[in-house]
């Protein structure tokens, strides 16, 4: 039933990039967009990546599809005629297709137990987790402990593109240095939506909530600071579409979203520092307390914490900038 399952959201999944790719209306191509990550969102989580099924129902059909609806009101909803080029785009894509298709030969059947990637290191993380880490979600304890080099570049890449953005689509300013005057809905909200602003009012608290429990509940079940960054963010862009982004900046000033964005980054640094001061290693948490293991979860609930951080502060921040944006004619 799942295999039959599976293919079916396969289906769904390749008539809705074709949809895509077919399709000239940019609000229609956003809208598919966000289907097509709700389907790879389930897909993932049939696969018994919860972790990454949530990652991308909040930041692919979420987020991003917010993101995409406010760069469409600084231009028009219709694409352009095509380039001159694009058979050879056409061309590029498909061959490149057809690489990875051929890649795919030669990987092991789905599923097999015998498959290397299962006979490497995997097994190891699974058996010595509890005894080093103690945290029962091993996929937490893995890219917080074991490749907590490799999380903390990671922020350190999503905070530089997050600087990188705000760059690029800060706010136009007038001579006098003052935003220009806004009264369209990005400024105002949905005030005229009474149902649209009472449901959104009530769904707001509940995915801050929510946010907060996968942060907090990350290393016992699926979740992290990645995650809840993503969920806190939806909430507050969520409040910033029906109630205004005035009201939203006067909820949460761009100095806190900035503080949040440096905070994070400097939070999980700080961490690996004290190990050193404690005289270990870099990013080695069993020296921040007595019991290695409790040092272990104390240092990975710190991490988690500055990874949510810089995730919150840098999707708040994108946001703005696309809404403080004038149109582009």
């Amino acid at each position: 039933m799942t295999v039959l399952f599976s293919i079916f959201l396969l289906t769904l999944s390749v008539i809705t990039a074709l949809a895509i790719v077919r399709t000239r209306n940019l609000f229609v191509a956003v809208m598919l967009l966000g289907i097509f990550s709700l389907l790879l969102a389930i897909n993932f989580f049939l696969l018994d990546a919860a972790d990454v099924a949530l990652t991308e129902a909040a930041v692919g059909a979420g987020i991003s599809t917010v993101l995409f609806i406010a760069a469409l009101a600084l231009t028009s909803e219709q694409e352009r005629d095509g380039t001159r080029q694009r058979w050879l785009s056409l061309l590029v894509v498909a061959s490149a297709a057809l690489v990875i298709v051929y890649a795919t030969f030669d990987k092991p059947r789905f599923g097999d137990p015998n498959a290397p990637v299962l006979q490497h290191i995997g097994p190891w993380y699974v058996q010595h987790t509890p005894e080093y880490v103690g945290i029962p979600n091993v996929v937490t304890a893995v890219l917080g402990s074991f490749r907590g080099y490799d999380t903390l570049g990671e922020v350190f890449v999503v905070f530089t593109a997050g600087i990188g953005v705000l760059f690029l689509l800060s706010a136009r300013r007038s001579r006098s240095g003052q935003r220009r005057p806004r009264s369209d809905a990005t400024e105002i909200g949905l005030r005229d939506e009474i149902l649209l602003r009472v449901v959104g009012r009530l769904l707001v608290p509940f995915i801050l909530l929510f946010g907060l429990y996968v942060q907090f509940h990350g290393e016992y079940g699926p979740g992290g600071g990645f995650q809840a960054g993503a969920l806190i963010a939806a909430a507050f862009i969520l409040y910033a579409l029906i109630e205004g982004e005035e009201r939203t900046l006067h909820a949460l000033p761009r100095r806190v979203l900035n503080g949040l964005m440096v905070g994070g980054a400097l939070l999980y640094g700080a961490v690996g520092v004290a190990g050193m001061l404690m005289g270990s290693n870099f990013l080695d948490y069993s020296v921040l307390a007595a019991d290695p293991v409790a040092g272990q979860k104390i240092g990975i609930i710190l991490i988690e914490a500055g990874v949510g951080m810089t995730v919150c502060g840098v999707l708040l921040n994108i946001f703005h900038a696309f809404a403080s944006r004038d149109r582009v004619q």
